[in-house]
């Protein structure tokens, strides 16, 4: 249960939430603090850095683990705790690592930490091994200096190591957390809800789906950069599932920004004085994956078969599904169809002829239907989130309404991401709603195909292809760009994997998503495409 949804109901004001906010900051030993208070309908799924790779929580968690290499306000590459990197061979990568910086507990950072931190990354159980594993093996040339000489030509590698958190060793070691929480296992661990970074903030509480709490680190190495352009001293993630009661406390002032404002009442917050209201576009995809894996679907009314595995059924699934109707009843205008599944299709090099829908055409989709046996429709169930990304559910009904008109009965189970995502990562899923953004500030195609499309293997890859998709030909082609030096040549490669993919309709594209944030007026900030908000930018007035 949200704090706030406990704090509204001891009160129509409000005060007892204002009350226990200033218990807890004097309590944390704040009470001269800057105090800055965010909120989304979700809670972040743990403060081990390598355990959920969602966007959440790797935007809260960047707060604390940085990254050998950061990204700027644009998304562009800049020096984190790598002062500098070459590529020294075709397959070698050395990165110079910046002096004098600790950990929040004092211990001093080097080499040993990040061989450590890429290796955890790469190991299950953790979700970033598809961007780790290609990042090979790490080598100490001295306490300041790794060298990383990965398995094959890596066209993106700077991009890779700025996904993966920097831990410290002995901290790990001591606290038994050498390898990841095992969410999908619904493990806990000392990680799950401690922290020992290098990054501007340390973490000072965590009470799952109530709050988690940050205090600025006093000796971070960024200050003297003068990294840190905002005035937060202390900040409060408190996770908020009603829409309603999120926007009471934003308009009372009891928090001071939303990440995801309810669509419905935008027009209204625009005409708030006491508010401001930013809309850009997200560097996402929102799409629905079909379990084609199982010989028969496990959350279905059909026994012996799976309609799943049909090209048939699917595409019937595709045309049944009005993505212009999701885009102006459900998104209100905030989404773009799509038809490639890519957080961004052009960045990844897909030309304009490819990044055409095929057409929503009932009559089409039922012929397909009944020509692939299933005139009469069959059961099954879809899974959603409903607290992560803005009207998941409310899409996840929309699209069972369109289905129905094929016969099919889809059965909406809107949970908690705690359980939507472990579904989905252990393939216990039939029919699952996915939200995908790649890699913060890259479009780069490598970072959706190896962890959405390729089949899961050994190597790490396929660790978010949630229907199990397996084609031989497809992999081939993945694999053959990974390692492709010749830009030209790869892209190729590249447009031929998608190719082979839309035909066969792997996947069900919805939408790229816009999401708007809101805040209070005394409140500025530095909007990222990749929906991240970074505190060390926020002022409060």
């Amino acid at each position: 249960m949200a704090w706030m949804e406990r704090a509204g109901r001891a009160g129509p004001t409000g005060r007892f939430a204002i009350s226990l906010l200033c218990g807890m900051i004097l309590a944390c030993g704040l009470a001269d603090a800057k105090p800055f208070r965010w909120s989304s309908q979700g809670d972040i799924q743990s403060t081990d850095p390598h355990a959920a790779n969602e966007g959440l929580t790797n935007s809260i968690n960047r707060h604390v683990y940085e990254r050998l290499v950061g990204r700027d306000k644009k998304l562009l590459p800049i020096p984190e705790l790598a002062l500098s990197w070459q590529q020294t061979a075709p397959t070698v990568w050395v990165f110079k690592l910046r002096p004098g910086v600790k950990f929040h507990d004092g211990a001093p950072f080097t080499a040993d930490d990040v061989i450590f931190s890429i290796e955890r990354a790469q190991n299950l159980p953790s979700t970033f091994r598809a961007s780790a594993l290609p990042i090979g093996k790490g080598r100490k040339i001295d306490d300041l200096t790794v060298e990383f000489t990965t398995p094959e030509i890596n066209p993106v590698m700077i991009s890779l190591v700025s996904s993966i958190g920097i831990m410290n060793k002995a901290w790990s070691q001591k606290n038994k957390v050498e390898k990841a929480q095992n969410l999908a296992g619904k493990e806990e661990s000392f990680a799950s809800r401690n922290a020992n970074g290098t990054g501007p903030y340390i973490l000072v509480a965590r009470e799952p789906d109530v709050k988690t709490v940050f205090r600025k680190n006093p000796a971070w190495w960024g200050l003297a950069e003068k990294m840190m352009e905002g005035n937060v001293d202390e900040f409060t993630y408190l996770p908020i599932k009603s829409d309603a009661t999120r926007l009471a406390a934003l308009s009372t002032g009891e928090i001071d920004f939303v990440l995801d404002p309810p669509l419905q009442n935008l027009e209204q917050m625009k005409r708030n004085p006491a508010l401001k209201v930013f809309e850009g576009p997200e560097d996402r995809i929102i799409f629905l994956c079909m379990d084609q894996a199982r010989d028969e679907l496990q959350y279905s009314n059909v026994k012996g078969k799976n309609p799943f595995k049909d090209k048939r059924v699917r595409q019937a699934m595709y045309q049944a599904i009005d993505v212009e109707a999701i885009r102006t009843q459900v998104m209100r205008g905030l989404a773009k169809p799509a038809a490639n599944i890519f957080p961004n299709p052009t960045g990844a090099g897909v030309p304009p002829e490819m990044q055409k829908r095929r057409p929503f055409d009932l009559a089409a989709a039922k012929k397909l239907m009944t020509e692939a046996g299933y005139g009469a429709g069959f059961e099954v169930t879809l899974d959603c989130p409903n607290n992560r990304y803005v009207n998941d559910e409310k899409i996840c009904v929309a699209v069972s309404a369109m289905l129905a008109k094929i016969g099919m009965n889809v059965k909406v189970n809107a949970i908690p991401r705690s359980l939507w995502n472990p579904k989905g990562v252990n393939r216990d899923s039939s029919f699952i709603m996915l939200g995908w953004g790649g890699i913060s500030g890259d479009a780069d195609a490598f970072h959706t195909l190896l962890p959405v499309w390729h089949g899961p293997d050994a190597k790490g890859s396929g660790q978010y292809n949630w229907g199990g998709i397996k084609d031989p030909k497809l992999d081939a082609l993945i694999d053959a760009q990974a390692g492709e030096a010749d830009a030209a040549k790869r892209q190729q490669i590249i447009l031929e994997a998608v190719k082979l993919h839309d035909d066969n309709i792997y996947h069900l594209p919805l939408h790229l998503q816009f999401i708007p944030w809101a805040s209070r007026a005394n409140v500025t900030f530095s909007h990222r495409s990749d929906n991240y908000l970074i505190v060390p930018w926020v002022t409060v007035k």
